[in-house]
């Protein structure tokens, strides 16, 4: 038995059946079950993110072995630090990283990590805060900063976002609009357009219009800068109608990790295409993200901007978030 913590804790389990099959459950587990690695960590609040639902159905790119804990992200108390680095009670929070990929996830009552993993939680933020924003609204901060480092500003004109009723896509409309800048929504579910108003876009589009687009080399410009939450055709779709000098921020795949390109936008229109990553961003960045998100970077509606559900009904929002259903950003309490 570990100390401070019970013999057993309550996690959501993914485990493999005949034929390829894969279940999921909320089962008890022993503590000692746990990895054997530095900060034990009693998770209060986790999230859900399309990582978790690929992990959750079985897909071996993510998780490699099973059965398996998924859950990328976790906000919690330190019970105890191996590394001397916090102390029992610290509120932290850790996302990305091999969190729920390998490594048993926050998708449970108790997580143990390295300490280099760990990000100690902004005093500006609640637990319950910072799950609101999880990988999603660290993932979308980035993808605004590296738009503003690039030079971006309100008055260039409208920035465009895919997958908008995502938590990538809804954290950054929310995250610019904060920031004065005008935005499209760019979605294919035009039935939350009443919701993604609410958040700060000024327009809502359907993303079939992007269709149209595949098989032209460039188009009239439409948007000054952009932030792409889908990838293949999506993204080199706003890659060649951004305006003049314009950025385009990538940071998903849920479409396609592949897409038809040409060189027209890039040698006459001087656009910019800008990867972003937040799975292995460098611990001190993520502290200093962190800041952002608990300061310049808070919407006004985050605390209203998630769902909050139990653990029992996480494989039911796992499906929706597989099958493309999904609408926002949904809270885990632990």
């Amino acid at each position: 038995m570990l100390n401070d913590t019970p013999l057993t804790y309550q996690a959501l389990r993914i485990t493999e059946g005949a034929r390829g099959t894969f279940q999921q459950s909320v089962e008890s587990l022993a503590t000692q079950s746990l990895p054997s690695n530095e900060v034990l960590i009693r998770v209060v609040y986790s999230s859900l993110n399309y990582k978790d639902a690929l992990s959750a159905s079985g897909r071996h790119g993510v998780t490699q072995s099973y059965p398996h804990t998924p859950g990328v992200d976790a906000a919690g108390l330190v019970v105890r630090d191996a590394s001397g680095i916090f102390c029992a009670g610290d509120e932290i929070v850790v996302t990305g990283y091999d969190l729920g990929m390998n490594t048993a996830g926050g998708l449970a009552q108790f997580i143990c990590v390295p300490a280099h993993w760990v990000v100690p939680l902004p005093s500006t933020l609640s637990l319950r805060e910072a799950m609101i924003y999880g990988t999603a609204g660290l993932t979308a901060a980035l993808c605004m900063e590296k738009l503003l480092r690039m030079g971006a500003t309100p008055g260039d004109g409208v920035v465009a976002v895919t997958g908008a009723t995502g938590g990538v896509g809804s954290m950054a409309i929310a995250m610019l609009a904060q920031q004065g800048f005008d935005v499209a929504a760019i979605t294919g579910k035009l039935e939350a357009s009443e919701s993604l108003a609410k958040i700060g876009a000024k327009q809502v589009i359907d993303r079939s219009t992007f269709d149209e687009l595949v098989d032209r080399p460039l188009v009239s410009p439409q948007w000054a800068h952009a932030i792409d939450c889908l990838g293949g055709d999506y993204l080199f779709g706003l890659a060649k109608s951004l305006a003049y000098g314009g950025s385009v921020a990538a940071c998903g795949l849920s479409a396609a990790s592949e897409f038809k390109a040409n060189v027209f936008p890039f040698v006459l229109r001087g656009i910019n295409v800008l990867g972003v990553d937040s799975v292995e961003l460098p611990l001190e960045q993520k502290i200093r993200m962190w800041g952002k998100l608990g300061g310049v970077y808070r919407p006004p509606m985050l605390g209203s901007m998630a769902l909050e559900i139990t653990l029992e009904q996480v494989p039911q929002h796992l499906d929706q978030l597989l099958n493309g259903h999904a609408v926002g950003r949904y809270l885990v309490k632990l």
